[in-house]
């Protein structure tokens, strides 16, 4: 496996990987909203203005599905938005990956900061008596990240509580003691796994994917035969990993909703 170029400032462990990715996922996803609303016309759309109105009236659907329109209105922004970031990140590990082979701690440095994974890598090799080889990933799916994934979960984990306390107060908190007060710890563990699940299951799809394509290069590098097998393995696997990164995407934002629709509508309302 890779090891991920982590750094330390000011007593602060720093994933440049996660950071450049994320940087990148957020700067692709402007520039196609940017593009597709540059030149709007109502006679003439262009293919990206009428990629982006069919987003949103997928997006727009997919609301109207979980919840009342009325109140799922001010959703569909985020829904489109985190659609097509997650989209976006889990695509980028899949064309091409940049690499780092530094052959002793001593070049395993970035910005002057020593690169602690590696080091550390270097380190226990040499104390094992073995042939350190260190390779450092800087291009990746950034929702490859188990932190990446938890955080955007968190994200709607706390908007979801967020919009139950403030717009529903009432439903929300007697939700907890239902269908008996005794309910309450089950209920609340409720709450908390579905963080968990939200946020692990984008992360080992897309994880599982990069780690099958790795090892499909790994073949390539071991003779001829392998790297004639790695081809048609890489081209079906890369076509299967587009697929998946789509539903994955689809279902992250889809039980966001979900969960936004269970906070902020009353069971009248269902």
């Amino acid at each position: 496996m890779h090891e991920a170029p982590i750094i330390m400032l000011g007593g602060m462990r720093f994933d440049l990987s996660i950071i450049l990715m994320l940087i990148v996922s957020c700067t692709v996803v402007f520039l196609i909203a940017k593009l597709a609303t540059r030149n709007m016309s109502v006679e003439n759309p262009g293919k990206l203005q009428n990629f982006m109105e069919w987003v949103i009236e997928f997006v727009q659907n997919q609301v109207a599905g979980t919840m009342d329109m009325k109140k799922g209105r001010p959703f569909v922004t985020l829904a489109v938005t985190l659609i097509m970031f997650i989209f976006v990140s889990n695509m980028l590990g899949l064309p091409f990956g940049i690499v780092m082979h530094p052959h002793s701690a001593e070049e395993a440095t970035i910005f002057g900061q020593p690169i602690i994974t590696a080091v550390e890598a270097f380190n226990s090799a040499a104390a094992a008596g073995q042939e350190p080889h260190v390779e450092i990933a800087f291009w990746k799916s950034p929702t490859a990240d188990v932190s990446v994934a938890m955080a955007l979960a968190a994200m709607i984990f706390i908007l979801v509580h967020f919009l139950g306390i403030t717009k529903n107060t009432k439903a929300y908190f007697k939700h907890y003691f239902e269908p008996y007060p005794v309910f309450f710890p089950i209920n609340l563990i409720e709450q908390f796994s579905s963080l968990l699940t939200h946020g692990m299951r984008l992360y080992g799809n897309i994880f599982a994917g990069e780690v099958l394509i790795s090892v499909i290069l790994k073949l390539a590098a071991v003779n001829v035969v392998g790297m004639i097998a790695s081809i048609p393995l890489m081209a079906i696997w890369q076509g299967f990993s587009i697929f998946v990164g789509a539903i994955q995407a689809f279902v992250f934002t889809i039980l966001a909703l979900v969960y936004i629709s269970q906070k902020v509508e009353t069971h009248d309302e269902h």
